[in-house]
């Protein structure tokens, strides 16, 4: 069973930002890439590092621990040292508020 979680207000999540969410054991980090929002999972695959604390360019987040680098559409590792990729998450827009799915 998928639940949204609300994240933020829409006009409080500014372009170019991150809000970051704990659930239990798991950390989610949502971006706000020019009006589009992605979620994934907090976690670089190659050293368990967060990866909200990154560079993020276009859809791209880069870990800022070892530079390893994923698509936040599809969660894929692009680059070394990471070569697993990491979760992502639906992303909606409900009643001006940012909200995620995750499993229940």
């Amino acid at each position: 069973m998928v639940e949204w979680i609300d994240v933020i207000a829409v006009d409080q999540f500014a372009p170019g930002s991150c809000q970051t969410l704990v659930l239990g054991s798991l950390n989610i980090a949502v971006f706000n890439v020019d009006g589009r929002y992605f979620a994934i999972e907090d976690r670089c695959s190659h050293d368990n590092g967060m990866l909200s604390g990154g560079v993020c360019c276009d859809t791209v987040i880069e870990c800022p621990r070892h530079r390893a680098r994923f698509s936040l559409e599809t969660g894929e590792a692009l680059s070394p040292p990471a070569y697993e990729p990491i979760a992502t998450f639906p992303v909606r827009i409900e009643q001006g508020r940012v909200q995620v799915a995750v499993e229940a």
